[in-house]
């Protein structure tokens, strides 16, 4: 066989291998077009419906817990500790002595002014005496009147002073941390101990100055704290700063709350729902229905199409306010619409669904709808 018959043999055999590649990869294609051509299955949804609620409207905002009177208790004059008569975290009421300091010397100083004020008292009661028979001229008369004066003036300076020795509480409260020990020397405005009014207590939060108008002093508030979980806090506004800070155009605002059990400390980060209205309906869907994102909320409605198939239909929506797992609608759906629960993100609109059976966990009947 000649080198052209072997050439044109090899030529033939490699289109006979190509055109078989061809074949099986253009019967691969054919395949999965068919497979994709075949209706995908409904996906299983879960389905609720458009409820209508009664809402009481409020506003969220954050603050801080603080006491109405709390104080670090400090000392005015130095000394060393004698006696602590207090322990860290007690309660105590007005006017109880926490601290002792040393007074020996006040307490020499105030016996040495009452005795110099006994002697000046003797000796103005004597030119009292004289002045009446005229054996006195009238300025002997003033001078013992003034020294009178000034040694009783002194007994109540040493009284003072000594009074400055012993520190008491200046109001009902509990105490924090001690911070002095007994023979320790204090120098003016050593910290002492903490001292807290607990109950009741403030929180003061900042409100945007265009919801000014909205609130006003009295209006309930409830608040929580994380160290408390789901306990709320009842309250109401009892004050609101007179000017609004240029920097964040704010306002402050301040109310009070019970704290019955003291479960509030100063210092707290505090969530705080300022209800500034009365009661209104509202539509309202769970949070798990809405897809949130940049280009504006949408919901899936389950509508029927022609074939009388169950399909989607996204719908956008203008939303409000939230309260805890539900969301406002103020358009876009409405009361007694069926809409898709969750799993929003594997749906497109004019899918075909199905809903799962069984499922009570989203039977709008379990939605509360009461005023809160």
């Amino acid at each position: 066989m000649g080198t052209f018959s072997r050439f044109a043999m090899a030529i033939v055999l490699l289109l006979v291998l190509l055109g078989g590649v061809f074949s099986y990869k253009f019967y691969q294609l054919e395949q999965i077009k068919a497979k994709f051509s075949q209706p995908r299955p409904p996906a299983v949804v879960e389905a609720t419906e458009v409820v209508m609620a009664t809402w009481q409207t409020s506003i969220q905002s954050i603050g801080s817990i603080r006491a109405i009177n709390g104080v670090r208790i400090a000392n005015e004059m130095p000394g060393v500790v004698t006696e602590v008569l207090f322990e860290s975290g007690q309660r105590v009421e007005k006017g109880d002595i926490l601290i002792r300091l040393n007074s020996e010397i006040e307490q020499a100083i105030l016996k040495k002014s009452r005795a110099e004020e006994q002697l000046a008292s003797k000796e103005f009661q004597h030119n009292v005496d004289l002045i009446s028979k005229r054996a006195v001229s009238q300025l002997a008369y003033d001078k013992a009147k003034a020294a009178e004066d000034s040694a009783r003036a002194r007994v109540q300076e040493a009284e003072a002073q000594l009074g400055k020795k012993v520190i008491t509480a200046p109001f009902n409260g509990v105490l924090g941390l001690r911070l002095a020990d007994i023979g320790q020397y204090l120098f003016v405005g050593t910290p002492i101990v903490e001292i807290n009014m607990l109950n009741p207590i403030l929180v003061e939060y900042t409100l945007s100055e265009k919801e000014l108008r909205s609130v006003d002093i009295g209006d309930p508030v409830e608040v929580t704290v994380a160290a408390k979980g789901s306990e709320v806090f009842k309250g109401s506004v009892t004050a609101i700063n007179s000017s609004v800070t240029p920097e964040t155009r704010t306002v402050k605002l301040r109310a009070q709350l019970l704290n019955l059990q003291q479960g509030l400390k100063p210092g707290m980060f505090a969530t705080v729902r300022t209800f500034a209205e009365g009661p209104r309906e509202v539509v309202a869907i769970p949070n798990t229905s809405i897809s949130f994102n940049t280009y504006g909320n949408f919901a899936y409605v389950l509508t029927e199409n022609s074939a009388g198939q169950l399909v989607t239909e996204r719908r956008t929506l203008e939303t409000g306010f939230k309260r805890g797992s539900m969301t406002e609608v103020k358009q876009g759906l409405e009361a007694g619409e069926r809409i898709v629960a969750s799993g929003l993100l594997r749906l497109r609109a004019g899918q075909q669904v199905k809903i799962k059976q069984n499922d009570s966990s989203r039977d709008p009947a379990s939605v509360s709808t009461g005023v809160k």
